[in-house]
């Protein structure tokens, strides 16, 4: 058994990608007061920061965002964390950065990266945008994306899968990581109010709580908890959280804005073993999967090579409603 800590942060919006090495320092701190804080009691080996935490799209144009935001993947940045990953023999999910690649010119996508003492082990780039408010690329959009969309790793902390925030309110992605062997389910999240710890609409805490039981995975949700004046137009609840395999919420910080930490325990042989011996409610292993039609039948469009605008966004999602019935 280990203990994985769900990280939030509280940073103004940076205009520049020069502001991004200070939230990098504070985010290295956090993750070692951590380890170091908890060790007389909890042996802290997964720590999960939430979106947006290096930067926050405050521009609505992809040009604006990769001539000021945007980095490449790896980085200073990511050094960092492996450095510390390295000293600690611990693995972070980093919160997501506005990423560049010149592989795909003009796409800004909002990625996360988990590291470990070796170094990078998976990018995630997030496939469901927050359309048709992010103008960041999907995997979606791309004709002939060549890296692998819904990368789960191995290590010895665990089968590792990550997707990010809007991505939850989609079953079929968190569905898609939990058939490729996901173990613990991490959530890198800028959840704003109000759909986020409090009712009637406390998605965020239903969301995570369905995921966990439904691909019987642990589930580490790290949110955004920065106050509305940092990162407007909205506020952010935070409530970041971990959920255990059967949907028992394990830990989670008081609801409300602020830099927070709150840390639980991962038990894998645990849920090894209570995968191996459940024959009731394991839904992974339930699945009827030749009688579903709808995963296989097209909705939204791709993007394709073009620039993706609000306009674009709102333009592909009344096509998409079209061929609702």
């Amino acid at each position: 058994m280990y203990y994985a800590a769900a990280c939030q942060t509280d940073f103004p919006a940076p205009k520049t990608r020069k502001e991004i090495a200070a939230r990098v320092e504070r985010m290295c701190s956090i993750i070692e007061q951590t380890i170091v804080g908890y060790e007389p009691f909890h042996d802290v080996r997964l720590l999960v920061f939430p979106e947006f935490a290096h930067t926050v799209p405050i521009f609505d144009q992809p040009e604006k965002l990769l001539a000021e935001l945007a980095v490449e993947i790896p980085n200073e940045h990511t050094d960092r964390y492996h450095a510390i990953a390295r000293k600690y023999g611990c693995f972070i999910q980093t919160g997501s950065f506005l990423e560049s690649d010149p592989d795909y010119p003009g796409a800004v996508f909002n990625t996360t990266v988990l590291i470990g003492p070796e170094g990078i082990l998976s990018k995630y780039r997030k496939v469901n945008t927050w359309i048709p408010w992010e103008v960041h690329t999907s995997p979606h959009d791309l004709p002939d994306y060549q890296p692998d969309p819904f990368p789960v790793v191995e290590t010895e902390i665990g089968r590792l899968g990550v997707a990010i925030c809007y991505d939850w309110l989609f079953p079929e992605t968190i569905r898609e990581l939990a058939f490729r062997g996901a173990e613990v389910l991490i959530r890198v999240s800028a959840y704003m109010d109000p759909w986020g710890t409090q009712k009637p609409t406390d998605w965020w805490t239903l969301v995570n709580r369905t995921r966990a039981l439904e691909n019987m995975a642990y589930v580490v949700a790290a949110n955004q908890g920065a106050e509305m004046r940092n990162y407007p137009p909205f506020s952010w609840p935070g409530g970041s959280m971990l959920v255990d395999y059967d949907g028992r919420i394990l830990a989670q910080v008081d609801p409300g804005p602020g830099e927070k930490v709150v840390v639980g325990p991962i038990d894998i042989e645990g849920l090894r073993h209570e995968r191996e011996r459940r024959r009731g409610h394991d839904t992974r292993a339930h699945y009827r999967a030749e009688i579903h039609r709808y995963p296989a039948m097209g909705r939204l469009p791709p993007a394709g090579v073009d620039p993706i605008s609000i306009d674009d966004n709102n333009r592909r999602i009344l096509a998409a409603k079209k061929e609702l019935p």
